[in-house]
C-alpha cells in the first residue's frame, strides 16, 4: 500500500510557479496495478519520483508498506566510471539482496557479453536500458513504478522483457505511466487521473480512462491513444 497525505509539489521557474500536486490525499492498494493518467506536463513523472524517493515534495508525506522500486528501466543512478557488474553489486548492497546472484541474473538477462565488465560510460543508450531493465527485474518489489518503459533490442529480447515483467507482476502491484492505451489495458486494472494538481482514484480502469478522455476533450465513443 502507498499512501499520499496532503502531498504538494510546486515548481518555481523564472519567477513563475507551477503546481503539479495540490494537497493530494490518496491510497494505492497493495497488489493492484494502477494506471496513472494525465495530460502532458500534468506531473505524472514527478509524482512517481516523489513516491520512489528521488524527489522531495514541497510538503506532505508519503508512506508505504512493503518495498517500492525506482522507475523500472531508469539508468540515471549508475556511476559512469564503474562497470556494469560493479554498478549491479552496489545496487544489491543498497537493497540487501545477494550481490553475486543479482550480478549473474543481470549478466544473463542483459546479454551484454564482455561489455558487462566495461565502464558504464562506454555503453550505448540501448545497452544502458538493457542493464537498467535487468536490474529492475532482478529484484522482486511489492510495487513497481513504471514510467514510459520502452522495450529495447530485437523482437526476441522485447518478448523476453515482457515475459519476465509479467512473471514479476503476478506477485506485485504497480503504478504505470504510459501514453499507450494497449499497454495500460494489458498491465492495469485500476486507474488514477492527475489533473490540475488533483488526483482522483478509480477502482475501475475504464472509469479512469473515461475521466481522462473527458479532461482531454476526447469523444468517448472514439478509441484513440491516450494523450
Amino acid at each position: 500500500m502507498i499512501r499520499l497525505e496532503n502531498l504538494c509539489k510546486t515548481y518555481f521557474v523564472n519567477g513563475l510557479s507551477t503546481t503539479v500536486a495540490d494537497n493530494i490525499n490518496a491510497t494505492f492498494p497493495s497488489g493492484t496495478s494502477v494506471a496513472l493518467l494525465g495530460r502532458n506536463g500534468a506531473g505524472k513523472s514527478s509524482l512517481l519520483r516523489m513516491i520512489s524517493g528521488t524527489m522531495d515534495p514541497s510538503s506532505g508525506q508519503i508512506s508505504f508498506t512493503g518495498t517500492v522500486s525506482w522507475a523500472v528501466g531508469y539508468a540515471g543512478s549508475f556511476h559512469p566510471e564503474l562497470t556494469g557488474a560493479q554498478n549491479i553489486r552496489f545496487v544489491a548492497r543498497i537493497y540487501g539482496v545477494d550481490s553475486d546472484a543479482l550480478i549473474e541474473y543481470v549478466k544473463d538477462f542483459s546479454e551484454l557479453d564482455y561489455h558487462f565488465y566495461q565502464p558504464f560510460r562506454t555503453y550505448s543508450s540501448g545497452m544502458r536500458s538493457r542493464l537498467a531493465f535487468g536490474v529492475s527485474m532482478g529484484i522482486q518489489f511489492d510495487t513497481y513504478l513504471v514510467d514510459e518503459v520502452t522495450a529495447v533490442g530485437d523482437a526476441s529480447f522485447r518478448s523476453k522483457c515482457a515475459t519476465i515483467f509479467g512473471e514479476n507482476m503476478k506477485n506485485s502491484g504497480a503504478i504505470v505511466v504510459s501514453h499507450s492505451l494497449p499497454t495500460v489495458r494489458a498491465m492495469c486494472t485500476a486507474g488514477a487521473v492527475l489533473e490540475n494538481g488533483k488526483l482522483t482514484y478509480f477502482d475501475d480502469l475504464n472509469e479512469a480512462i473515461a475521466a481522462h478522455n473527458k479532461n482531454m476533450g476526447i469523444d468517448l465513443n472514439v478509441r484513440v491513444p491516450l494523450g
